[in-house]
């Protein structure tokens, strides 16, 4: 019986984690102090709960934090003010804006708002069309996290068929672009799946590799799935379970039954999480890095 890899991010985090540390060193040794400025209009406890992870984090490595939440039901107009006071201080050397946004704010206003070259997570409109005509600023930390994930567990890519369940502008479309660059992390021939895909359970059992961020708890079971693929499972889902937080995380994929017939498989948490947190402040790193003039930061990617 073949032999389940589990895909843990929290080893190769640690690594990375030593590798911010030295850079940062070397940006306040040359007077230059990387600050995160971050916006959240959310009361989604998922979404709270990341930002105060990424804070956590970055107060942990002694990168200042200019933190503002916004009530999901204020006028977009507070969101838009916030975002361009954020990115005209000069204090704060990169910005992160998390999303989805509520459905009455204009994300493209928003985005454009954003300015390129404090952009952390390719969330400006420019960082993206540099990211899909293959001359990158930066990488959003989560797809950076699949790739780095695939190669540390050596999962080729290159000339493998790809199927990514999901098409959101923060994860999705990045990383499909990513599989499809050439080079390495790339080279494959990628499937996007959504909500108006027909019979997903025929596309995605043609996958060597796959890929969920669709947000749907045990949206994918081992009926849906090849033996010998490798998951990559982003969605962290909270349920109703009778613990004693009242709730499980779980992810789109049914662990249990797909790790079965899976190669490699990330679990819920504990796979792609620990590698996106780290690779923030790697890009809270770059980004000042380069506002700087100053490659060494640059250099690790």
């Amino acid at each position: 019986m073949t032999t389940t890899t589990l895909m843990w991010g929290q080893p190769l985090a640690e690594d990375l984690r030593a590798g911010v540390r030295e850079d940062l060193a070397t940006l306040r040794d040359q007077g230059i102090r990387p600050t995160l400025g971050t916006v959240l209009m959310s009361d989604d406890n998922a979404d709270e709960a990341f930002m105060d992870r990424k804070h956590e984090l970055c107060e942990a490595a002694g990168i200042p934090t200019k933190r503002v939440d916004i009530r999901p039901d204020e006028p977009a107009e507070v969101l838009y003010r916030t975002v361009e006071r954020l990115g005209a201080d000069d204090d704060v050397t990169s910005l992160f804006v998390q999303v989805p946004l509520p459905d009455h704010v204009n994300a493209s206003a928003i985005r454009d708002r954003v300015p390129p070259v404090k952009d952390i997570d390719c969330f400006a409109p420019e960082n993206l069309g540099r990211l899909v005509v293959g001359d990158s600023w930066v990488t959003p930390a989560t797809p950076a996290a699949v790739l780095r994930l695939l190669e540390a567990y050596c999962i080729e890519t290159v000339g493998k068929d790809v199927v990514v369940v999901g098409r959101n502008t923060a994860i999705c479309k990045p990383l499909a672009n990513l599989f499809l660059a050439r080079g390495p992390g790339g080279d494959a021939t990628v499937t996007v799946c959504h909500t108006a895909t027909t019979d997903l359970a025929a596309k995605t059992r043609r996958a060597d590799i796959l890929v969920t961020a669709a947000g749907v708890p045990h949206l994918v079971d081992e009926s849906m799935v090849s033996a010998g693929v490798s998951v990559v499972d982003i969605s962290v889902n909270r349920i109703r379970a009778d613990t004693e937080k009242g709730y499980e995380l779980v992810g789109d994929v049914d662990f249990e039954s797909v790790k079965e017939k899976a190669s490699a498989i990330t679990p819920v948490p504990g796979g792609v999480g620990p590698l996106t947190l780290v690779l923030i402040l790697r890009n809270i790193v770059d980004v000042t890095a380069r506002q700087a003039g100053i490659k060494v930061a640059l250099d690790r990617n």
